[in-house]
């Protein structure tokens, strides 16, 4: 860990300037408190850094949530070993592709049965935060279910053992994308009515007691179990498709579903802070998460240490080293074949910008969060899925 400043703890040791200038810029807002962390996926992002652990006093950034409210990610540990599994993957892939919509802008045709009582759920619970998700999208309903594209996947993975888990990455989709950006709208203006100079007009935030800040807080609360439940409803249909595949049923041993990008009142060094965490997971002692590495590479099954200066916190991932356009100039479609031979995927040149090249090193950020969290299992991917 890296004492930048007493305002800003990092534990990445892959840090370009731009993201380490980023990071000092969002410490040094006054209500920072007591200070942030930054984690070893850190990067560049929108206001404030992916990868950051930004806790404030009396009020929140809209912006360092991001946009992609409650996105996280979701494992399943079946009772099925490697040697259980048919020789056919691509039959597995096409019925998971087939089974739950892929890319932006690609939603459910209608609401199945099994996401019924979860969208019956997030009625009343909106309802009861006074507001209608409608306003935002009308068919939001829709969306649950459905993955989206960048680097959300499905994935059929193997453990040290060779036990097989099911795994995703996903969020809020375009409901939550909506939310978020209506009220980082508003926070500029708050900010600018107020004649509040702030270094990047993201950085623009709400103040706690505020009708602005609590209308935030109850609409970011829905979309963050919005996300929590699309994460559900996917994994119920990926356990499905993968029960047809082995024929047979699947246990579930073990379900692990946790957020990277939301906020939360917690208390840290004696006093109550709103914790936004942008890129990284909760890892209080005990904690169980989910760190994926890039398309290719390794993920992680992790249990928190509790580490106080890091605010119980750790990486959400391997995190980006290049952008996508330079990513996409940079690597070939044969090179994205190479790194992914042995998984089954649909290789296509819409996946260059997230082949594993692109990212640090998963084993480079594991190391760097050694003190952040223990490591249960490492997953190697035997099928991957995703959207363009």
């Amino acid at each position: 860990m890296e004492t930048i400043s007493p305002k800003l703890l990092n534990w990445a040791s892959i840090l370009d300037e731009k993201t380490r200038e980023q990071a000092v810029m969002t410490s040094q807002l006054p209500f920072i408190y007591p200070h942030l962390a930054l984690m070893p996926d850190a990067h560049l992002g929108k206001g404030a850094t992916v990868g950051s652990v930004i806790p404030t006093l009396g009020a929140i950034i809209p912006a360092a949530v991001g946009v992609d409210i409650g996105c996280g990610m979701i494992a399943v540990r079946t009772q099925y070993g490697l040697k259980d599994l048919p020789k056919d993957r691509k039959t597995l892939r096409e019925d998971i592709e087939r089974a739950i919509p892929l890319s932006a802008g690609h939603n459910n045709r209608t609401v199945l049965p099994t996401a019924e009582p979860r969208i019956a759920e997030l009625k009343r619970l909106a309802a009861k935060a006074g507001f209608n998700p409608g306003q935002y999208v009308e068919k939001w309903e829709l969306q649950l279910g459905s993955l989206g594209s960048g680097n959300h996947f499905i994935e059929v993975c193997a453990d040290e053992s060779d036990a097989v888990w099911l795994f995703l990455h996903s969020g809020s989709r375009g409901i939550g994308n909506k939310i978020a950006q209506h009220h980082i709208g508003i926070a500029r203006r708050v900010v600018t009515k107020s004649r509040v100079h702030l270094p990047d007009p993201d950085l623009a935030y709400l103040e706690e007691g505020t009708p602005q800040f609590e209308r935030y807080i109850a609409e970011l609360r829905w979309a963050q179990h919005f996300a929590l439940l699309n994460r559900e409803e996917m994994m119920d249909r990926v356990t499905t498709q993968f029960g047809h595949w082995v024929r047979g049923r699947v246990r579930e041993l073990e379900r692990i579903n946790c957020h990277h990008n939301f906020t939360q009142q917690e208390t840290h060094y004696g006093k109550s802070v709103w914790v936004s965490r942008k890129g990284a997971i909760k890892a209080g002692p005990g904690d169980p998460g989910l760190i994926p590495g890039s398309m290719g590479t390794a993920s992680y099954v992790v249990e928190g240490r509790g580490n106080p200066a890091s605010l119980n916190s750790s990486p959400h991932g391997a995190g980006r080293e290049h952008s996508r356009n330079a990513a996409r100039k940079a690597f070939s479609l044969e090179e994205l074949k190479k790194a992914m031979r042995g998984i089954e995927f649909r290789a296509s040149e819409a996946f260059i910008d997230e082949i594993p090249a692109a990212y640090k090193p998963i084993d480079q950020v594991m190391h760097d969060a050694a003190d952040l969290v223990s490591v249960r299992h490492k997953l190697r991917q035997l099928v991957n899925v995703k959207g363009n």
